[in-house]
């Protein structure tokens, strides 16, 4: 008896690889459990309810959704399990569960398949749910919990301002807020944001396992660096805002982990970096100037909104394709339309 093959035929341009987008799902899930244990050790097991609720949440609103539209099933591409997690990272530990859920159902219903599933949502839709939750529960979202390493230090609060609201204000930073503690995670903060060192450590394994490149966040975290340098701060050393900047909030987490997402970021090499260093110029200027001392989620989803806008002027001409040739088309393209208008009036 032969052997039945199936032979698939496509256009291209075709890619020969074994990875597909589970495969890079799991190496993102992958890439966030050091962050999202340097939360758990910080901020106790709260952090994997939560994270357990998050996930729950997204990948049944995900599945409820395509089974009421009658549309294939997506769950298995571990996409809405990606979505959960990076909103768990980017909530406060005093967050509840039913927001979460609020989050989880903005995010993977409103933002992702009501514009036809992965690949087609223009935002990123952790991002977005975070974006939405700040705007409506604002108090929960800016109330942060004292990290464990903290807990003897600060011992008559049950929160705590984060680093970005002593940059903000303008006043000295407390003696607990060192290099050292924003490296390795004792400060307050989102749950996956609070260490620079956990972040670095799941950015390597994505670019070693080429997930990510490193244009978007050499661009976003350069050009804070660039900025931050040049225009200082008030009451602080240019090298000492410009490290307290780079480390705190969420600018390595969203420079490597949200930035980067496929679907909401450019596709040409230099798009990518111009996209880069808009999401970093509009993190200063949020940093600055905004009421809000962080402003890396809402520099994100702007930048998410100009990346068709960047693609379509950064594209590459065709090979052997002067700018002569190109205006010569456009020429002939319009007088033809004009020419058929005048035949359709005639």
């Amino acid at each position: 008896m032969e052997e039945k093959r199936l032979f698939t035929v496509s256009s291209n341009p075709l890619v020969r690889t074994d990875r597909d987008t589970t495969r890079i799902m799991l190496d993102v899930i992958i890439a966030l459990v050091p962050a999202l244990a340097v939360g758990v050790y910080q901020f106790g097991v709260k952090v994997l309810l939560l994270l357990a609720v998050s996930v729950f949440s997204c990948v049944f609103f995900e599945w409820g959704y395509r089974k009421l539209m009658k549309k294939s099933r997506s769950v298995g591409d571990l996409s809405a399990v990606v979505t959960g997690f990076l909103l768990t990272c980017v909530l406060p530990s005093d967050a509840t569960w039913w927001m979460c859920v609020i989050g989880a159902f903005f995010a993977i219903v409103v933002v992702k398949q009501l514009y036809g599933g992965i690949g087609k949502n223009f935002l990123n839709p952790a991002l977005a749910g975070r974006a939405f939750l700040t705007a409506a529960y604002a108090a929960f979202m800016t109330s942060w919990a004292i990290p464990t390493t903290l807990g003897a230090t600060v011992v008559d609060a049950s929160t705590m301002a984060t680093p970005l609201s002593y940059l903000k204000a303008g006043t000295a930073m407390p003696e607990y807020f060192n290099y050292g503690s924003l490296f390795l995670g004792g400060i307050p903060g989102s749950m996956g944001e609070v260490s620079s060192l956990a972040i670095l450590v799941g950015a390597a394994y994505l670019l070693w396992r080429k997930v990510i490149t490193w244009r978007i966040p050499t661009a976003f975290i350069g050009t804070v660096a660039v900025l931050c340098l040049i225009f200082g701060g008030e009451g602080y050393g240019r090298l000492d805002w410009t490290v307290y900047n780079l480390l705190s909030g969420g600018l390595l987490l969203g420079a490597f982990f949200m930035a980067t997402d496929y679907s909401t970021s450019p596709v040409t090499l230099k798009g990518q970096l111009i996209f880069g260093a808009g999401c970093g110029a509009l993190t200063v200027l949020i940093r600055y100037f905004g009421s809000y001392p962080e402003g890396v989620s809402y520099a994100i989803l702007i930048m998410n909104c100009c990346a068709w806008a960047v693609d379509r002027v950064t594209r590459p001409r065709q090979f052997g394709v002067s700018a002569e040739d190109v205006k010569a088309a456009k020429s002939a393209k319009k007088e033809a339309k004009k020419k058929a208008k005048e035949a359709a009036s005639a």
